[in-house]
């Protein structure tokens, strides 16, 4: 078996190549282009016929087409976290940074933890859902932006004006605003605000059309999902977004541990300690836990294993949704294992390459 171990750019992506004991066996740097991956196919090809494993750095807008390439040609590929590779690289015999160090340390870890390490697998039904959060994500924060730098704007040309906080969201408050602002005596202060408000309300337009496309995205993709009490279609929307064909992930544990809710011991002696993993999938950690945190108000299952945890343990709050969010991950992968199973595979929508 030879492992490549790719640390990819916006430019070039440089490959590793190792054997099974991890011996750098050749190297190679190639354009990030369509063409590129055509030589990089090549050049493993010619290293070995068969048994090879891609290990690409999951960069995500990076690497998103040479993962697609390499899938469309047949090929295995296993995504490397990013956050793993910093005590890789740490723990590496050979110091310093460069591509070529960085792919072998990729290549290396992929070896080592390849049953723990999700595959990539081609699913065209979820991507659009990513791209689509991403983007209504990238919206509100450029929103939030603005609306605090028009918030000091109509502090300075009218303190009276200034709306509630977090009300500058609802249509209703921007037009009542609108209304207020024309009123004002003409001048390039008011100008600046009324254009700031205007493109706070184009921002939360965009935002609005997105999300009622969005929920008829995933409604159709995640019927079992939506079914787990806090999961709405903008968390849904998240999940499926973040995981992709969750049939990539061989079992509850390794879901756990690429979504972060695995715990990790921290204990010397004869007294157990685990604490929160920093590791892994942090978008989806955060869905796991805004869901965790509903069920602790509302659901009653949720609330008696919080209070029993504390009761027959004595576990702090921290410590016991943590055990919450491990069971959810659970729940959360069920579920989604069904929502898989239930709908049709669509075919591979990417360019193929061959050698």
């Amino acid at each position: 078996m030879m492992v490549f171990g790719i640390d990819p750019h916006k430019q070039t992506h440089t490959a590793v190549a190792v054997d099974e004991l991890g011996r750098k066996q050749a190297q190679r740097t190639v354009s990030a282009r369509s063409e590129g991956h055509l030589d990089l196919l090549v050049w493993a090809r010619k290293l070995t016929a068969a048994d090879r494993i891609w290990a690409v750095e999951d960069v995500r807008h990076v690497a998103g087409n040479l993962i697609r390439d390499l899938l469309a040609a047949g090929e295995k590929v296993i995504a490397v976290p990013p956050k793993l590779m910093a005590g890789e690289r740490r723990g590496g015999r050979e110091h310093g940074k460069s591509d070529p160090i960085d792919a072998l340390a990729i290549a290396r870890l992929a070896l080592r933890e390849a049953d723990n390490l999700p595959v990539a697998m081609l699913d065209e039904q979820t991507r659009p859902i990513r791209l689509m959060v991403d983007h209504r994500d990238a919206l509100l924060k450029e929103r939030t932006r603005v609306i605090n730098r028009f918030r000091w704007t109509l502090h300075d040309l009218a303190p009276d004006l200034a709306p509630k906080a977090r009300t500058l969201a609802q249509a209703s408050t921007r037009t009542k605003l609108a209304e207020q602002l024309a009123a004002l005596p003409a001048g390039t202060l008011r100008r600046i605000a009324l254009a700031q408000l205007a493109h706070i309300q184009a921002l939360s337009t965009e935002a609005d059309l997105l999300e009622s496309e969005l929920k008829s995205l995933v409604q159709p993709l995640a019927n079992a999902l939506l079914g787990i009490v806090g999961v709405g279609f903008l968390t849904a929307a998240k999940i499926l977004g973040e995981v992709g064909d969750i049939r990539r992930f061989r079992s509850t544990a390794a879901f756990a541990r690429h979504n972060g809710t695995a715990p990790i011991p921290v204990w010397s002696s004869n007294t157990e300690v685990q604490r929160l993993s920093r590791a892994g999938n942090r978008q989806l950690n955060a869905a796991i836990h805004r869901i965790a945190i509903t069920q602790s108000h509302w659901h009653p299952g949720a609330r008696q294993l919080l209070q029993r945890r504390q009761q027959t343990t004595r576990d702090t709050g921290k410590g016991s949704l943590r055990v919450l969010k491990r069971h959810l991950s659970d729940v959360v992968y069920k579920a989604l294992i069904l929502d898989a199973e239930a709908r049709p595979t669509a075919p591979p929508q990417c360019r193929p390459i061959a050698a």
